[in-house]
C-alpha cells in the first residue's frame, strides 16, 4: 500500500497510468472502410511531404483542419503536416524548407513558384504541459520578456501560456489541440486516420467540443474564443453547431481578450472575415452574446453589419473566397470605415476646404480613430487610401485622367468598390457601366468614349444656359429709329444693332452732287 501511494506520487504507479491514458485520450486506428476519406481530394504535395518524412524514418500525418474536411467530404484548402522530426531535421530534407516563428518554430515546404506556388506546413509534436506545474510570471510577452528567455513553460497570472514549445509524443499533441474534431491524424499511404478523442464521432454528430475543460482551455489561450466562432460559423451551413459545455463559459472568457496582443487580434478579425463565411461569423457573433468587445474594429463590422453598403461588401467576400478568388482586407475595411470617411470629407467641404486635401484630412483622421497601431498598418493604409481617393476621381471623365486610372496599379480594387456604391444606390449605375466598358476596350475606342462625355456635357451646358429675350417697348411711344431685322439663329438671339449712316459736311463737299447745286 505503502509503495503504491509513493508511485502515485512519483506518478509510476498502474493508476496513474491509466489516469494519464485516459487524459490524453485513446489512441484508435480507423480504417478507410471506417472513414470513408476519398484519397483524391488529399494534395499531391502534401501526400509527399509525408512520404519524403516516412522514408526517413520519422513518423508523419496530415493532421487538423484538412482531416477534418477530408471527413467532410471537403477538399480543403490547406494541408498541414505533423511529425516527430524536429524542424532542422524536417528542413534538412526539402529543397526548399523555411523554418519561421518564435514562439513556436516550425517549417515552411514550399511547392512551386509564383502564384502557384503551394505552403505546406510542417510542426512538430508537442508535449501537453500541465499549467499547474508552468513557472508564472508577472505582465505579457514584451514585459516580461526577460524572465521568460529561460523559460520552457510559462504562464501568466491568468493562466495565459506565455511560453510552451516542448517537443513531446502524438497523443500529448493530439490533447494540446482544441476541438476533437481538429485532433485526427491522416496517413495518405496507408489511408488511416488515427484518432484520440472521438474526433470521428463528433464529425458523424455535427458537434464541436473542445478537448479538456473548456474554460480552462480559453484561460490558456483566449483566441480559443475566437476560433470556436470561426469553426461554428464556417460549419454551421453543414449543421455543425457548438456542444452546450463548450459554448458555455465563452462570454465569461470574453475579458480575457485584453491581454491578447492587438496584432493577434487584428489577424483573428481577419479570419473571421476573410476565409468565406463573413456574414455567417457576424451572425454567431450575435448568437453567442460576443458582438461587442473582442476588438474595437470588428465592434464596428457587427455594428455596420446590416447597412446594405456594408453587407453587400461582405457578401461579396462571401462570394469571391467561394469561387477561389484572392480578397483583400484592405478592401472590405475600406468598406466597413467608408460612411467614417465620407462624413468627415463632407464637414470638410462645408467649411470651404479644398477638396482633395479635405479627404486626405479624413482619411487620416479614420486611421487613427479606427485602425490604431497594428502589424502592417502601413501597407493597409496605403491601399485603403487609393481606394478611397479614386472614388472622387471617377467623377472625372475627360483628358487623360481616364486612361491614368485604369493604369493604375488599384483600379481594379477602387473600380470594385464603386461597383458596390452603385449597386446600393450612392452612385448612378451608369457610371459603373461606363467605367466597366472603358477598362475592356481598345484605345480607338476609349477616345470615342470620351468624346462622346464631353458632347454630352457641351450639350448640357448649352441647356443649362440662360435664354436672352427682347424687353418690348412702352405702348404708344415713337421709336428712335426702325427696329432691326430678327437675327436669322432664331428668337434666342440678340437683335442685330442697326448702323447710322454718316452725315457728309455741310460745306466744301466735292463731287457731282455739288455741281448739280450751282
Amino acid at each position: 500500500m505503502i509503495k503504491t501511494f509513493i508511485d502515485k506520487l512519483l506518478g509510476k504507479g498502474g493508476g496513474a497510468g491509466r489516469a494519464a491514458k485516459r487524459r490524453f485520450g485513446k489512441r484508435e486506428e480507423l480504417p478507410a472502410s471506417v472513414h470513408g476519406i476519398n484519397p483524391e481530394l488529399v494534395d499531391r504535395r502534401a501526400t509527399d511531404v509525408v512520404r519524403t518524412l516516412k522514408q526517413a524514418g520519422f513518423e508523419a500525418y496530415i493532421v487538423g483542419g484538412a482531416v477534418r474536411d477530408l471527413l467532410l467530404g471537403l477538399k480543403p484548402k490547406d494541408f498541414d503536416v505533423a511529425t516527430n522530426a524536429t524542424p532542422e531535421q524536417v528542413k534538412g530534407l526539402f529543397r526548399r524548407a523555411f523554418i519561421i516563428g518564435k514562439r513556436f518554430r516550425i517549417v515552411h515546404v514550399v511547392h512551386g513558384r509564383g502564384r502557384e506556388h503551394e505552403v505546406i506546413e510542417v510542426s512538430t509534436f508537442r508535449a501537453y504541459l500541465d499549467n499547474a506545474a508552468a513557472e508564472q510570471v508577472s505582465g505579457n510577452e514584451r514585459t516580461s520578456k526577460a524572465q521568460l528567455a529561460g523559460m520552457q513553460h510559462a504562464v501568466d497570472a491568468s493562466g495565459r501560456v506565455l511560453r510552451d514549445n516542448v517537443w513531446g509524443p502524438q497523443d500529448e499533441d493530439a490533447t494540446r489541440r482544441d476541438f476533437t474534431v481538429n485532433a485526427m491524424y491522416y496517413d495518405p499511404e496507408t489511408q488511416v486516420v488515427v484518432d484520440f478523442h472521438k474526433g470521428l464521432d463528433d464529425a458523424r454528430k455535427r458537434v464541436l467540443r473542445m478537448i479538456g475543460d473548456p474554460a480552462t482551455r480559453y484561460r490558456e489561450d483566449p483566441v480559443r474564443i475566437i476560433r470556436a466562432v470561426r469553426f461554428a460559423a464556417k460549419l454551421s451551413a453543414l449543421g455543425f453547431a457548438l456542444e452546450p459545455k463548450t459554448a458555455k463559459p465563452l462570454l465569461a472568457c470574453e475579458p480575457l481578450l485584453q491581454d491578447v496582443p492587438q496584432s493577434r487580434l487584428f489577424d483573428e478579425m481577419l479570419k473571421l472575415l476573410q476565409t468565406g463565411h463573413a456574414l455567417a461569423s457576424i451572425a454567431q457573433l450575435k448568437k453567442l452574446g460576443l458582438e461587442k468587445g473582442i476588438y474595437p474594429l470588428l465592434d464596428v463590422v457587427v455594428e455596420r453589419a446590416d447597412h446594405p453598403f456594408v453587407q453587400a461588401a461582405l457578401a461579396d467576400t462571401d462570394r469571391r473566397v467561394g469561387e477561389g478568388k484572392t480578397v483583400a482586407p484592405s478592401f472590405l475595411l475600406a468598406c466597413v470605415l467608408w460612411q467614417d470617411v465620407k462624413a468627415g470629407w463632407e464637414q470638410r467641404l462645408a467649411r470651404n476646404e479644398h477638396a482633395f486635401p479635405a479627404l486626405q484630412d479624413a482619411i487620416d483622421e479614420v486611421f487613427d480613430k479606427r485602425i490604431g497601431d497594428v502589424s502592417g498598418r502601413g501597407k493597409l493604409a496605403a491601399d485603403m487610401r487609393e481606394i478611397w481617393v479614386m472614388q472622387p476621381r471617377f467623377e472625372k471623365r475627360s483628358g487623360s485622367t481616364p486612361f491614368s486610372m485604369v493604369a493604375h496599379i488599384r483600379f481594379r480594387a477602387g473600380f470594385d468598390f464603386l461597383r458596390l456604391r452603385a449597386d446600393v444606390g450612392e452612385v448612378e449605375e451608369g457610371l459603373a457601366e461606363w467605367w466597366q466598358q472603358f477598362s475592356l476596350a481598345d484605345d480607338a475606342r476609349r477616345e470615342d468614349m470620351i468624346e462622346q462625355v464631353r458632347e454630352e456635357q457641351r450639350a448640357r451646358q448649352r441647356k443649362a444656359q440662360p435664354v436672352v429675350r427682347r424687353v418690348p417697348k412702352p405702348t404708344g411711344a415713337a421709336p428712335a429709329e426702325a427696329p432691326a431685322e430678327p437675327d436669322a439663329q432664331g428668337d434666342g438671339a440678340a437683335p442685330k444693332k442697326r448702323r447710322r449712316r454718316r452725315r457728309k459736311p455741310a460745306g466744301g463737299a466735292s463731287g457731282p452732287a455739288a455741281g448739280e447745286g450751282a
